[in-house]
């Protein structure tokens, strides 16, 4: 079937997935199920992702592409995880509690056991607060919730015996490290014990988890990979490079692949040639990494589903914050470009923070970690830099970690120390965006250590 109609098959903007290859028995005790809905917005709401003062928001003007909501259950005797992959920009705390009790009185999966990731697509609207970003629409938010729910009970009812298999293949050329010139960065293949957030790094390993189902089960594939969903800034909505991946895939392989999206916060699309991404450079890299990831998967035996979450305070820099507000006050006038965006975005963040409580001296969020016999998987809300996200993987007890960001909750970048020693775009103005003090420098440093930590507790 092609993409679109298979969407328009689906019945109340929720279907399983309908394509079928024969299974002999499949390892004993793991089952895999997917559920998928059409989450495609209507004319007319916000898009979010680029600043737009008041009065000149992206709109939704037409579809390029149907956007969804795709949602994995897996099953180990009687525990059950499911992840959900979201084509938006991103998800509040708020949004995700709601979801996760409701799927949890629906499905009986826990609500800790719950996932949301956010593919974090810049042509789609935004559920969380963005300061001239991107407003939110209430009732396509409900609607995204509700159909998010019956994706995850569309998947439970599919459960059927699965075997696993994890393939890698390095995407080079799919991303770049939009913070240092081409050709300077550091990757993933020379990462080791010594690398430290001194230097920029780039992921560029591709990882698929299949699913081979028994029976007459479609496989699924699960692919993590870390880049910004940015190529496009029109007001034509739809799931950008991830989509054109997707489709690329299915008519290749007959699969549709759902995104995880990894360690993006100094990482766009694309080669570099283009600094926000150019979409024919990333779907050409990305598209023969995944198929190659998925045609060469070999087989893993999972003996266990374990799921673990831990509270984690994102500290706040508090004497930052207030150098902003002083900086503001004493001339609002110096304030209207740089670090500032515009006058009228500057005098909106006065607005709103100068009666912020100082007691508020952290974030409270919460780290997930599930174990697939000998994968780890961590789901944190965070934009990481990717060499955070690499020492998570290096130091992670498991062989294989996939570190998904953009899960359960968005609280926008976080930088290294040298972000915030040059004033980069990710350390002074996202705060301001995401209507939250400047993290401390140190940040990202605490969160890997706990992420870690979380990690060789599920690991048992």
């Amino acid at each position: 079937m092609q993409r679109r109609q298979f969407l328009s098959a689906m019945v109340g903007g929720m279907a399983v997935l309908g394509t079928t290859s024969a299974r002999g028995a499949a390892a004993e005790g793991l089952r895999a199920g997917e559920g998928v809905a059409d989450i495609t917005p209507p004319l007319g709401i916000e898009l979010a992702g680029f600043h737009k003062p008041p009065g000149q928001e992206r709109r939704v003007k037409g579809i390029r592409q149907p956007a969804e909501v795709r949602a994995l259950v897996l099953a180990f005797g009687p525990t059950q995880a499911a992840i959900c992959s979201l084509d938006v920009l991103g998800v509040s705390h708020e949004m995700t509690v709601r979801i996760q009790q409701s799927a949890a009185g629906r499905t009986g999966i826990p609500a800790e056991n719950i996932h949301l990731v956010a593919t974090h697509d810049h042509s789609m609207p935004t559920f969380l607060t963005l300061r001239q970003w991107g407003g939110m629409s209430q009732e396509y938010m409900a609607t995204v919730e509700q159909r998010t729910v019956e994706a995850i009970v569309a998947a439970q009812a599919d459960l059927a015996p699965a075997e696993l298999s994890l393939g890698k293949c390095r995407a080079t050329g799919g991303s770049h490290n939009r913070t240092v010139k081409q050709g300077a960065t550091r990757t993933d293949a020379e990462f080791g014990p010594e690398s430290t957030d001194a230097e920029r790094w780039l992921d560029t390993m591709l990882h698929a988890l299949v699913f081979r189902r028994a029976g007459r089960k479609p496989d699924l594939v699960w692919y993590h990979f870390s880049a910004h969903v940015v190529c496009y800034a029109d007001e034509q909505a739809g799931p950008d490079w991830p989509g054109e991946v997707a489709r690329e895939i299915h008519k290749e392989l007959g699969l549709r692949p759902s995104l995880l999206q990894g360690h993006l916060g100094d990482v766009n699309p694309g080669d570099g040639s283009d600094w926000r991404g150019e979409i024919r450079q990333t779907v050409a890299a990305v598209t023969p990494a995944l198929k190659r990831a998925i045609t060469e998967a070999a087989p893993v035996t999972v003996d266990c589903l374990r799921a673990r979450s831990a509270p984690f305070n994102v500290p706040f820099d508090m004497e930052r914050f207030e150098q902003w507000i002083d900086e503001y006050r004493r001339d609002p006038s110096k304030c209207a470009s740089g670090p500032w965006v515009d006058a009228g975005f500057a005098a909106d963040w006065y607005a709103g923070n100068e009666h912020r409580d100082r007691d508020v001296k952290s974030l409270p969020i919460t780290l997930g970690a599930i174990r697939l016999g000998p994968v780890g998987m961590l789901f944190h809300p965070g934009e990481l830099y990717s060499f955070y996200g690499l020492a998570i993987r290096r130091d992670s007890p498991f062989k294989d970690t996939l570190v998904v960001g953009c899960a359960d909750g968005s609280i926008g970048y976080v930088p290294d120390p040298k972000a915030y020693e040059a004033g980069e775009y990710s350390a002074i103005v996202v705060p301001k965006i995401v209507d939250l003090p400047p993290y401390q420098p140190t940040a990202g440093r605490e969160m890997t250590a706990a992420a870690i930590r979380l990690l060789k507790e599920v690991a048992g």
